[in-house]
């Protein structure tokens, strides 16, 4: 049990739903997704605090939207939230602040001591943030407890590391930045959040870009583990203030969207659990002492048939909604634990989902392995395929663009992925 001082007058879940306000940064799937679970399950509306209008969330009924110039920057965000905070305390009211990206996490954590004034701050302590959210840490950290992860090499950017040599290795294989907070800031030609390398003349080319950048951490080379989308797992977790896993949930990624600016983002998973993977990452957690939500990024590899751990997320990812499909409504732990103070009971998100941000037209034409296409198709047939933009109790106007965000992906898996014949396409 962790009840944050700032949410003192709240003692029972009337309070919640008369003094709680969600204060949501991100206007993007996980942004709505925090919007809509906080109405359905409390029956409360969030502010939501973004850069641009986003219609798919500002046209919901359910949140006060505000485009707020500067809100992308600490100095800024830090200010606006302090009098914001002002203004819901003198309201009688308390803000939970959640996220809906690495770099908000990062903020709202190194200035959690301030925000607490205020805020119930429902992030980990800047100091194992930091520390594990560096690439090579957490791999030392899974070389130390036993869990397996790709073959990996570092390269400092802050100038050319005179041992950088891109023939040396077999290639294809995966580049990547150790810190993805500090490379939100850079600037350079083909930026993408991951680069899957074919050359050595490619890898070169990355490399001197970041070199020549503002980014000054390191780069990340990893082997290329052989598979479709569909090896790749995400795994949600929830631990309480000890370490312990309390709440975990396991899908495999049936597809990722392959748009440069956002590889990496799942748009289908399916409910598949693996209990020795939760396993590795409960051993991780306790290790670290970490408290809340989590989420790891593994890949299966068809050579050993071991899954491997890429990275964790100290937030909820982007496509967390699928808790919620698989049982355990997720933002009822936030309020549960750092607000109402109650212990978490162990559970298991383990009921049947299928957590779809394409049409099945989308699935039909991609997913290569059939039996898994006629799986995921069944699917969407009988209707437990969800779209989190897809919220029945919302307006007309909030369908009308989630309809719009939905059948987009259509134009852009076939721009990136249908007429490339299959191969991500290259838009540098």
């Amino acid at each position: 049990m962790a009840k944050s001082p700032a949410a003192a007058s709240i003692t029972t879940e009337q309070d919640v739903r008369d003094k709680l306000v969600p204060v949501v940064l991100g206007g993007d799937i996980l942004g709505y997704s925090y919007v809509r679970e906080f109405h359905r399950v409390y029956g409360i509306t969030s502010i939501l605090l973004a850069t641009a209008d986003v219609k798919a969330a500002s046209s919901s009924r359910f949140c006060d939207y505000r485009v707020v110039e500067g809100v992308d920057q600490e100095s800024s965000l830090i200010s606006y939230l302090m009098e914001l905070g002002e203004q819901l305390a003198a309201q009688g009211k308390v803000g939970i602040l959640v996220g809906s990206g690495d770099w908000y996490a990062r903020i709202f954590s190194q200035n959690k001591e301030t925000l607490e004034q205020l805020f119930v701050v429902p992030y980990i302590d800047f100091d194992l943030l930091d520390d594990i959210t560096q690439k090579e840490r957490f791999y030392a950290l899974c070389e130390e407890l036993g869990m397996d992860y790709p073959a990996t090499w570092r390269f400092g950017c802050a100038e050319r590391d005179e041992s950088f040599d891109a023939s040396s290795f077999a290639y294809p294989l995966i580049a990547k930045p150790s810190n993805s907070a500090r490379y939100h800031y850079a600037e350079f030609p083909g930026k993408k959040k991951i680069f899957e390398v074919e050359t050595p003349e490619e890898l070169d080319r990355i490399y001197t870009n970041l070199v020549a950048s503002s980014y000054d951490r390191e780069l990340i080379i990893q082997d290329f583990i052989p598979g479709e989308d569909d090896g790749i797992h995400s795994v949600t977790t929830f631990s309480d203030d000890e370490g312990n896993l309390r709440v975990s949930c396991m899908g495999q990624v049936v597809l990722q969207d392959h748009a440069p600016s956002a590889i990496g983002n799942p748009v289908v998973i399916r409910s598949k659990r693996v209990e020795s993977v939760i396993e590795q990452a409960a051993r991780f957690l306790k290790h670290v002492g970490y408290h809340g939500f989590a989420n790891f990024d593994v890949k299966y590899d068809p050579r050993d048939g071991s899954y491997r751990f890429f990275e964790v997320n100290t937030r909820p990812g982007r496509n967390t909604f699928y808790v919620s499909l698989a049982g355990v409504p997720f933002v009822k732990l936030f309020v549960e634990d750092y607000v109402l103070g109650h212990e978490i009971p162990e559970q298991r998100a383990d009921q049947d989902f299928l957590y779809a941000c394409v049409p099945p037209l989308v699935v039909r034409r991609t997913v290569r392995d059939e039996t898994l296409r006629d799986e995921v198709l069944a699917g969407y047939e009988s209707g437990l395929a969800q779209f989190p933009l897809f919220y029945e109790a919302d307006s007309l106007q909030h369908w009308f663009w989630a309809e719009i965000t939905y059948h987009n992906q259509i134009r852009k898996f076939k721009r990136y992925v249908w007429d490339t014949g299959g191969k991500q396409a290259d838009f540098d």
